[in-house]
């Protein structure tokens, strides 16, 4: 009787020490899982100086119709945390070829200089009008043909300087083109003193600097183009591509970009396939 008590006390012991080596076994393979499910954090650069799109609102807060859209994409991916870094606008392109941020948001229009060296993500998230602003009390500018002879002053490293030197090329249009400096603090005054007659800008970018620093303009004219506006990319990160591709086509069918758009540049410029 001792011996068969013995033998079971043994069994019982060695099912026991058994049992402790599977659960630390799974315990391990969960945290090699939970290791292999790691977020990845993902850092976003964007601007401070583009009303309505990327600011710092009167409470210090960076919001906008990119920043926010950024915030949604963000929910709508678990396996990445977005980080917003942000600089001047003529630094991030700099930045993103060398790693210091992963993507743009900041209305990034295509262009061939971005297309060789860039990788656009492939859904659009709104449409970026450009048109002729001047000052509200300019009665002398109404369209582009207007600008003969003209100062119209632009951002260096923007899609609606590329627009204008093309059109004065081709057109032989004789526009004194003007390049602003970072930010459109200069662009307001300039218009706003008569230094400049005229910039090319975007209808709720007027809006919102009219409320906001009585910036005294009003835009003119047919649209000079409706560029589509993406995220930019480095060209290796097409994972990532892909996955703001995915959100943006839910968050489209939810209407949220759409509700963004109207919130914060004051109709649905959203792009719709």
């Amino acid at each position: 009787m001792k011996k068969k008590m013995i033998v079971v006390i043994t069994i019982l012991a060695a099912l026991l020490i058994s049992a402790c080596g599977t659960q630390e076994t799974l315990n391990s393979s969960s945290n090699a899982s939970n290791e292999d499910k790691k977020v990845q954090k993902i850092i976003v650069g964007t601007g401070t100086q583009f009303p309505n799109v990327c600011f710092i609102d009167e409470d210090g807060k960076l919001t906008g119709y990119d920043v926010e859209l950024v915030r949604k994409i963000d929910e709508k991916l678990p396996e990445y945390e977005f980080e917003f870094k942000t600089m001047e606008f003529s630094n991030l392109l700099l930045s993103l070829e060398t790693n210091k941020i992963d993507f743009i948001a900041h209305q990034m229009e295509v262009n061939q200089e971005r297309q060789e060296k860039f990788l656009f993500n492939e859904e659009p998230y709104n449409i970026f009008p450009l048109h002729v602003t001047v000052h509200k009390d300019n009665n002398d500018i109404h369209s582009i043909k207007d600008l003969k002879g003209k100062k119209a002053i632009v951002s260096a490293t923007s899609n609606s300087v590329v627009f204008l030197e093309k059109y004065n090329k081709e057109n032989n249009a004789g526009i004194e083109i003007v390049y602003a400096g970072n930010g459109s603090d200069s662009t307001i005054n300039q218009i706003k003193t008569g230094r400049a007659d005229a910039t090319i800008t975007t209808p709720f970018s007027v809006d919102f600097s009219n409320d906001a620093v009585d910036a005294q303009q009003k835009v003119v004219g047919e649209p000079l183009l409706n560029s589509k506006v993406y995220f930019l990319l480095r060209k290796d990160e097409t994972p990532l591509q892909k996955r703001i591709d995915e959100a943006l086509v839910e968050l489209k069918k939810e209407g949220v970009v759409s509700e963004l758009s109207k919130k914060w540049l004051g109709a649905d410029y959203t792009v719709n396939f």
